[in-house]
């Protein structure tokens, strides 16, 4: 199994999404409703905000009053909690680390300081910066592995930041740096997530990951198979499986706006805003596709 002791977080993680009032405010009671809402449908803990919940395109304030509000919703719920405290410079970076240690959640993450879609990074600077993250939050500390960030710098961040046991990992072929990450030595080896929309989820269970931060639109089906597979019911978890990658195809075929969609058809949402100028909007077909599969796996949801 991955990591140096027997993980306190793992398990389902799924990235809350950020909801939008019709006027593209940042609905703050849309989303404490959704934290509720993941924590009736199981999940291990939550995590905002990331690349799913639009964190580049919210301001800071946006960013540090939903982190308040994520936080008190949370409390006396189930799931842990990971705010993403990732900015594009240390200075900002160790801002929001702060606050986040005043908020005392469970953890925090970041991705390296990026500008756009940066995946070439200067290793040494990144280090720094996570050195100075980890230090402003003094909490467990998730690396959002992407581009560059090999297994070395990984295992590198692990032996020199106390804070620094997690990954999530998305920086390769996820499959292949799982099993890299269990031959490193126990000092140097991180308690590995993963993401992806957990596509490859069975087999990232049968190579010792520690859990998946999926979309926050169908985690039911991902907390199923992963209770399942732990469970020892193997073929069973494949079949819940199955049903969370109809959703999957769904999702990324149309990006944001159909996590938003399916979360509005849920209840949970009153509308399907995404701020992302470069996002497709859904069409009639793409709409009626994701209402008939919604429908189809309505049975195995929990919430």
């Amino acid at each position: 199994m991955l990591g140096q002791t027997s993980p306190a977080m793992r398990g389902i993680f799924p990235i809350v999404a950020t909801p939008y009032t019709s006027g593209g405010e940042v609905d703050f009671e849309t989303l404490a409703e959704e934290v509720r809402y993941l924590d009736r449908t199981g999940v291990h803990g939550i995590v905002w905000p990331q690349l799913a919940s639009e964190y580049a395109l919210l301001t800071f304030e946006e960013r540090i009053r939903g982190a308040e509000v994520i936080v008190k919703a949370a409390a006396g719920l189930r799931p842990k909690v990971v705010i993403g405290v990732q900015a594009e410079d240390t200075e900002t970076a160790v801002r929001y680390a702060s606050h986040a240690k005043s908020l005392q959640p469970d953890a925090v993450i970041a991705l390296p300081p990026r500008r756009g879609r940066q995946t070439e990074f200067d290793l040494d600077a990144v280090a720094e910066y996570y050195g100075a993250v980890a230090k402003a939050a003094g909490l467990p500390m998730f690396m959002q592995a992407i581009g560059n960030m090999d297994i070395e710098f990984v295992a590198r961040m692990v032996r020199d930041i106390p804070e620094m046991q997690y990954v999530k990992d998305e920086a390769g072929h996820t499959l292949t740096r799982l099993t890299q990450f269990s031959d490193l030595r126990e000092t140097d080896r991180p308690v590995a997530f993963t993401g992806g929309h957990g596509r490859t989820l069975i087999e990232e269970m049968a190579r010792g990951s520690s859990g998946s931060m999926p979309a926050a639109s169908w985690p039911d089906l991902y907390v199923r198979t992963w209770d399942l597979w732990h469970a020892g019911h193997r073929s069973e978890a494949i079949d819940m499986f199955s049903k969370a990658l109809l959703l999957i195809t769904r999702a990324s075929a149309h990006g944001l706006p159909a996590l938003s969609y399916v979360l509005h058809l849920r209840g949970i949402f009153p509308n399907w805003n995404v701020r992302n100028p470069n996002a497709r909007p859904l069409d009639t077909h793409a709409m009626d596709e994701l209402r008939r599969t919604l429908e189809f796996v309505t049975p195995y949801l929990l919430a």
